[in-house]
């Protein structure tokens, strides 16, 4: 699955429109997504309470209940990454838009073409950002972008992934998500995996982060570390 996107819309036709179009976009583009219909900014939430992994999301502003401009804001409290795009029959909120990063304002009626062109620019935005751990959890499916992690750390059968303001713990070997990693991923020792990015300073004993995490620095570790650093510069 490339990409899942949100359809958030409480006319029926406009969904149905916006649903038809990013199918044949990702038929054109050869991508394979998801896109679910959501006829409500309270359905969505509802939903969204246990699966937050989204990358776009084509989202009205004005619904009954909650309405466009606040699920966007609920949402960009969790998520910096997540695409949004505006489906509106007037202008009169575009600035409210630029309060939560809105990528796009579309208004209706809406055109396939400019929708499209739209959607290319989003998976450009994701592009840029990086990567994601899709990390599934109990309750919950959690899409965390790779540059928001810190570091990631291995207990017995399950590894926690940390980030400045969430740790997520999930049954896996840290063998097997260090295979999900890109190259500013470096391992020391056994026990974890640091974001290169993410380190303000290395003593022989201990790693510290900018967020102000320390960890422990085996023995041999700091000359490799080091190297790691200067290269990623």
């Amino acid at each position: 699955m490339d990409y899942r996107i949100a359809v958030c819309d409480d006319r029926e036709e406009d969904r149905s429109f916006a649903r038809e179009s990013v199918l044949q976009w990702a038929e054109k583009r050869g991508f394979d997504v998801d896109v679910q219909e959501f006829p409500s900014g309270d359905a969505f939430l509802f939903h969204y309470t246990e699966d937050r992994a989204w990358d776009i999301l084509l989202l009205d502003v004005e619904m009954p209940g909650c309405s466009g401009v606040d699920l966007a804001k609920q949402v960009r409290k969790d998520s910096q990454l997540l695409q949004i795009v505006f489906l509106t029959g007037y202008s009169d909120y575009l600035a409210e838009g630029y309060d939560v990063s809105a990528l796009h304002y579309l208004l209706k009626p809406i055109h396939r073409e400019k929708l499209w062109a739209v959607l290319d620019r989003a998976v450009e935005h994701l592009a840029r950002a990086g990567h994601s751990l899709l990390l599934e959890l109990p309750e919950e499916l959690v899409r965390v972008p790779l540059y928001e992690v810190e570091y990631i750390e291995v207990r017995g059968n399950y590894v926690t992934v940390h980030t400045a303001a969430e740790a997520y713990r999930v049954k896996k070997t840290l063998s097997a998500m260090e295979q999900e990693l890109d190259d500013r991923f470096f391992r020391i020792g056994r026990s974890y995996i640091l974001n290169l990015g993410k380190v303000r300073k290395v003593t022989k004993r201990e790693v510290q982060l900018f967020s102000g995490s320390r960890l422990p620095l085996p023995r041999g570790m700091y000359e490799p570390l080091n190297r790691a650093i200067i290269q990623k510069l």
